[in-house]
Order: structure tokens, then sequence, then C-alpha cells
């Protein structure tokens, strides 16, 4: 059975969220922080990943490898089990990650000194990633609705005229956990067809949506699918990041062959064949743990919300369409950024992201990670409260 209960000792093992916290933070002793900050997940993987890494340990050579067909038939079944999108296993590029492989596809369809579209607040490598490759980002702003946010498409299309070669779009969004209608989704790629642009589609959270929300692949509903080039990946629904596995569905067959012969050029490989192995165990055989840690999350993002609404004043918390992350608004309190960082941090010994991480648009936000177990989430909610009483 999943286990969604045991709290794992992950100091001191080489992990990004709890042995970087020091310099993350600019602390000199994190020792006593908890970190609910980066978007990796305490939970153990599932075991059929783990027994299927196993099986393949025991084959003891670990030679050059290909990636197997049922590797990319494993995906290709999955999105059309889960979000009924239909692909050709060849339209399927590996990856050792959704930030490469978006490094990837802006780098062989723009030049430096093109423009690339944004929507703000966003993911920190969606302005990161172009302007290190020497492209200039353009943001259109989300519009604030019900504690939620929609599209400016007034704003949109303004920029799309302005030369914009490319449009990243995150789908579901990070940090706000918004799943995009169909209508949202039609209205985008007929614009960016119309102006030429391409759209490149972070869709990594596609899996963690709870219901009644339906992710819906803007693949799906695009005119052209010629014109979308779309990331998926295991990494963020089972807990995988550290496997270095995503795929780039390109279903342009120029545009496929470009990204070739750039990997070719850069002498880039295959996934290895731990990678390999985990991601077709992943979508082969985890759905039902999938379906017990929406509940877990789900119940988790209830919890935190009650909780925090009812003990502090000026803090608002809406449970998201999607993700295992909560984007609290604290502009109510009437604190600053500084002060409720330093809050958390020197009182509460707990740390979160702060909203301008995601662009000035996230200013007055917090990013909690609420994907642990029952016992360290109500540690985490009391230091919450502990810090900003």
């Amino acid at each position: 059975m999943p286990d969604f209960t045991t709290v794992y000792e992950r100091r001191n093992t080489n992990c990004v969220k709890w042995d970087l916290i020091e310099q993350i933070y600019s602390i000199k002793d994190a020792s006593e922080i908890l970190p609910m900050w980066i978007a990796d997940m305490d939970f153990a993987i599932p075991s059929v990943i783990v027994d299927a890494l196993h099986r393949r340990l025991e084959h003891p050579v670990f030679g050059y490898s290909i990636a197997p067909e049922e590797s990319k038939a494993a995906l290709s079944n999955w999105l059309y089990k889960k979000h009924e999108l239909q692909i050709e296993n060849n339209w399927i590029l590996f990856q050792q990650g959704v930030i490469p492989a978006m490094a990837a596809v802006i780098e062989a369809f723009t030049e430096e000194g093109d423009k690339v579209l944004i929507h703000s607040p966003v993911y920190p490598p969606f302005t990161q990633v172009p302007e290190r490759l020497g492209r200039i980002v353009e943001t259109c702003c989300l519009l604030e609705q019900d504690n939620s946010y929609e599209i400016d498409f007034y704003d949109f299309e303004k920029k799309l005229q302005q030369g914009v070669k490319a449009f990243i779009l995150c789908s579901p969004h990070n940090p706000g956990g918004k799943v995009w209608s169909k209508e949202d989704l039609t209205k985008i790629a007929t614009l960016c067809q119309r102006y030429n642009v391409l759209v490149v589609s972070d869709e990594i959270h596609s899996d963690l949506v709870f219901k009644p929300n339906k992710h819906i692949p803007i693949l799906s509903v695009a005119e052209d699918p010629n014109n979308i080039i779309t990331f998926f990946a295991p990494t963020k629904t089972f807990n995988l990041a550290g496997i270095q596995a995503a795929t780039i569905i390109v279903p342009d067959e120029r545009k496929r062959k470009i990204l070739e012969e750039q990997a070719m050029m850069r002498g880039q490989m295959e996934l290895s064949i731990f990678s390999l192995t985990a991601f077709q165990a992943a979508y082969e055989h985890g759905e039902a743990w999938l379906d017990e840690l929406l509940e877990i999350v789900s119940s988790n993002m209830d919890y935190v919300a009650e909780q925090l609404t009812s003990n502090l004043n000026g803090v608002k918390v809406t449970k998201p369409d999607a993700t295992y992350l909560l984007w609290i608004d604290y502009r109510d309190t009437g604190l600053s950024e500084k002060e409720i960082m330093d809050l958390l941090l020197t009182k509460g010994k707990l740390a979160l992201e702060p909203g301008t991480k995601y662009g000035k648009a996230g200013a007055g936000f917090l990013r909690m990670n609420v994907a642990c177990p029952r016992k360290t989430l109500e540690d985490g909610v009391a230091r919450i409260i502990k810090a900003l009483s």
C-alpha cells in the first residue's frame, strides 16, 4: 500500500530542499528550519517504481542503452487515458528535465534579441532561461479574479502583435494552481497561430489536478498542432526529480529534426537506463498511487486553508485547481515581504518561498509546498501561526 504517513529523514542526503537552506535563505544555522519551499514531495515514491529499478539492478551490466519503444508507448497510453490526448510515439523526444527542454526549444527556434512572451507571476525559469539565452522577455500580467487568475487577452494579443517569436505557457499554472479552460487554451492557440508565434507549453503539473477540474493539453485544441511544442514529465507527478527525465512532444517533423540535430551537436545522449526504467514503470503502473496522493494533497490543502484563515488576520488561502502548492495572499496583513520572511525564518523557523521570486506580480504572496505527511504539515502550519500571530 502507498505510504503517505512516514516522515523520512532527508537531511544529509544531498537534498536541495533540506541541505541547501542555509545557502538559499542566507542564514547561518538551518538545523531548526522546516523547509516547505521547493516543489518536491516528502513522500516515498511508488513501490512499483522501486521494484522496477531493483529488477534492472539485478542485471550487473550498465552499458550504453537506447530508449525502448515501450517507454514512449507508456507515455502515449497515459496521455490518452488521462487527458484524451492522442499522440504518435515518434513525436516524443527525451530530455533530462523540463527546464533543459525549454532551453533547447528556445535556443532552436528563436534568435538572440528575439522577444519571448510569458505570463506573470510564473515559475522563475520562464524568465531566466530566455534571458540567459539573450532573448528579450515580454510579460503579460495575469488578472486577479475571484481569488484566482485570468488571462488579460487584450494585453496578450497586443504583445503578440509586437514581434514576439515564442510564448511559454504554464499549464496548469505555477504558482497559482490555475487549470486553464478549453476556451482560454483555444484562444491562446488561435492568437499565436494568427501572429506566427510558437507555443511552448510546460504541462509538468498536468496529472496533479483536483476533481472536478480537468487538465486540457493545448495540443488537443490547437487548429495547427505543428505550432505547438509541449513538455510532459513524471517527475512532479511521482516525486522523481532526481532521476532527471522529461519529454518534448513535437508533432512537426521539421521541428523534431532540428531538435535532434541540436542534441547531436551538443553531444546530448539518451536518458540513463535507470531514468528510463523509472519513467516507464511510473506511467505503466503508477496510477493507483497517484489517485491516493491527490486525496492526501487535497486534504492537506483544506487543512492549511482552514487553519490559517481562522487563526490569522489578513491572510487568505484559496485552494487551487491543481499542483501541491498553495499561493498564500498576505497583503492585508500590512507586512512587507522582508518582514514576513524574517518572521517566518527567525520566529517560525519555517522556509517558504517569497512571491516576488515569481515576478513583481507575486508581491504579497508566499508559495507553500503541502506534499508532506500530515505530521509535518501540522508542524508547518503551527510555525506559520506562531510567526504571524
